[in-house]
């Protein structure tokens, strides 16, 4: 247990909507906020929102934003007591972290040891089986084809490859026959390789009609834990989340107990401290729950949960990581009515969702109850060919889920976006997809299913 020590000036080390988020956590709490912004950001809404801002670099993120080095020197610089990572870029790297350590610089995330535990999905793995949490049927570390071969013949195709140090759908490849696996081993290692400088891979059981949920976890220094239910982000396109929401609608009170107390069980052993989440695989057919990985950061997708539980996570974050303990108990924690989240990119669909950087030159985002958009642009603002390209993430809330669907087509009608290509009309054909309103869907439903049929309608 530590005293708290308040955080009077943060660091944000990260762009986009992300940056505006914690800038307004930051408002929210009386903290001084300063945002590093590459050369192509220095016009950006979060060098506008920021108490001041500092140019970390080129635009190429290899150059700025994934610079350890020139983030500890800027934080020291401007005499920053804490760094907020983020998500993505250097959120889940325990060097970054050990950095900010040694330098008595406050980390908002989990300690070193936590993110490297769980960053690495082999360890993670093993970490879960111990504690007797389900695992899909898979392998070790595989090294050559031949081990891959072997334990394919054992746990059945189809089989997907990953990797130990995977993140975002990279280095993710399924194999569905044995004639396959030589041409997707390559293609798995390789990628892995050029994404993480890391070519190890493992081997799972490839579930067919799956589910991904993820339980979103919260620890204190204080010894406190606690979950606040679940998001279902099965909608996706090659592991890339397109739609999240809370409640899942594909599980039973039962099983939501049992995979959050099974989440809980993970963190309260590591003595977890942030937020995170516990990612879970669930088996449509068979009705089993099994854990997959977990994220070490605030996810892209927080805003769902925060809808339906009313609680502000990057403001906890931040209260956490100044030694305060959680502002409530598990007993406080109730999910009310439905939150679905729509990721509004810079991509057009109908080919092959082709990135559209360029300048915005109208944006009017939509309005009313129950509605919220978290972004960072404006009208003017340029989307960079540098980063992803993510322009704003719609989240809506109704009572039950077919009123948020309802709440969340309106809102994207609504939405106007000129000057790029998004993906507005496309989310939209996802909302009105009648598997997607019964609930009928699963990792593999975009590909499948929506993308034979899509078209551009809107």
């Amino acid at each position: 247990m530590t005293s708290p020590r308040p955080i009077s000036r943060l660091l944000v080390a990260n762009r986009g909507e992300i940056a505006v988020r914690i800038i307004k956590a930051c408002r929210e709490l009386g903290i001084e906020s300063v945002a590093v912004v590459s050369e192509a950001d220095k016009q950006s809404l979060a060098a506008k929102m920021a108490d001041r801002s500092v140019c970390i670099g080129p635009a190429p993120s290899s150059k700025s934003y994934l610079q350890i080095g020139t983030l500890i020197e800027a934080a020291k610089g401007c005499a920053a007591d804490a760094i907020h990572p983020g998500y993505g870029f250097l959120a889940e790297r325990a060097d970054f972290s050990e950095a900010c350590e040694a330098n008595d610089i406050r980390f908002v995330g989990p300690r070193p040891a936590h993110v490297r535990t769980m960053g690495d999905k082999l360890q993670a793995r093993s970490f879960a089986e111990r504690l007797g949490v389900p695992l899909i049927p898979g392998s070790l570390q595989i090294h050559t084809l031949e081990e891959a071969a072997s334990v394919a013949k054992d746990i059945g195709y189809p089989v997907l490859f990953k990797a130990t140090a995977g993140g975002g759908g990279r280095g993710m490849k399924v194999a569905y026959e044995p004639s396959e696996l030589p041409q997707v081993f390559v293609e798995a290692s390789g990628e892995a390789r050029a994404a993480f400088g890391d070519d190890r891979l493992f081997l799972e059981r490839f579930l067919v009609n799956a589910r991904h949920i993820e339980i979103q976890i919260i620890g204190d220094t204080h010894g406190h834990h606690v979950h606040l239910f679940e998001r279902d982000c099965s909608t996706q396109r090659r592991y890339q989340k397109l739609v999240e929401e809370s409640p899942s609608p594909a599980i039973d009170e039962s099983l939501r107990r049992q995979m959050c107390d099974a989440a809980l069980d993970l963190v309260r052993e590591l003595n977890y401290l942030g937020v995170g989440t516990i990612e879970f695989a669930f088996d449509q057919d068979k009705r089993e729950f099994f854990f997959l990985e977990m994220n070490t950061r605030i996810q892209v997708e927080h805003p769902v949960t925060e809808m339906v539980t009313g609680v502000d996570l990057v403001a906890e974050q931040l209260r956490v990581a100044a030694g305060y303990p959680l502002s409530f108990s598990q007993q406080d924690i109730r999910c009310s009515g439905h939150a679905i989240e729509c990721r509004i990119n810079a991509e057009l669909p109908e080919k092959g969702f082709r990135p559209s950087p360029g300048r915005i030159t109208s944006w009017r985002p939509p309005s009313g109850f129950g509605v919220r958009v978290d972004s960072h642009c404006f009208s003017g603002s340029m989307v960079p060919p540098y980063y992803d390209s993510l322009l704003a993430k719609l989240i809506v809330r109704g009572q039950n889920r077919e009123e948020a669907i309802a709440r969340m087509v309106l809102a994207l009608d609504d939405f106007c976006i000129e000057g790029v290509d998004t993906t507005l009309s496309f989310c939209r054909y996802l909302m009105t997809h009648p598997d997607f309103k019964r609930g009928a869907n699963c990792t593999r439903w975009v590909e499948n299913v929506v993308m034979g049929d899509y078209h551009g309608q809107s």
